[in-house]
């Protein structure tokens, strides 16, 4: 059976997964094998339903969403692989942080779960306290987090 090559594969991201480990955070308890996917709720803004998932190449940013992901119980930070195709996230890198340093990404393919980082240091609670402001200013100013 012929394939358009032009067309990315589910399992050949346009990225070199071996290059660098993946992360998303969160609270939701999940296990090796499980899928992150679109079509949630987000964990910002207004909590619309998501069109993408979110991952980072950088511990500081998944550390973020840990932290600031809304439901109950603990952050958490999960070692994830895309199963297809990952994009620069447009929310950071074009509009903060021109050049991608926070290795931010979405995709609208599942990620899965390869193992959780058990030991990771949060935020101080200033530092924490400054972006929940932020946040909140963005908020009261109409300003959605999440652009998808």
């Amino acid at each position: 059976m012929e394939t358009n090559s032009n067309e990315p594969r589910a399992t050949e991201p346009h990225r070199d997964l071996n290059a660098q480990p993946f992360y998303h955070g969160t609270k939701a308890q999940l296990q090796p094998g499980d899928l992150i996917e679109p079509g949630f709720n987000s964990n910002y803004g207004q909590r619309k339903k998501a069109s993408y998932v979110y991952l980072t190449a950088t511990l500081d940013a998944a550390t973020w969403g840990a932290e600031l992901a809304v439901g109950e119980g603990r952050g958490r930070i999960y070692l994830v692989e895309p199963t297809g195709p990952i994009e620069d996230d447009p929310n950071l890198t074009d509009k903060k942080f021109p050049g991608n340093p926070t290795k931010s990404y979405r995709t609208q393919h599942p990620l899965r779960v390869t193992g959780e980082v058990a030991d990771w240091q949060g935020h101080s609670p200033e530092q924490l306290n400054a972006m929940q402001e932020h946040l909140e200013r963005l908020k009261q100013q109409g300003i959605e987090a999440i652009e998808d």
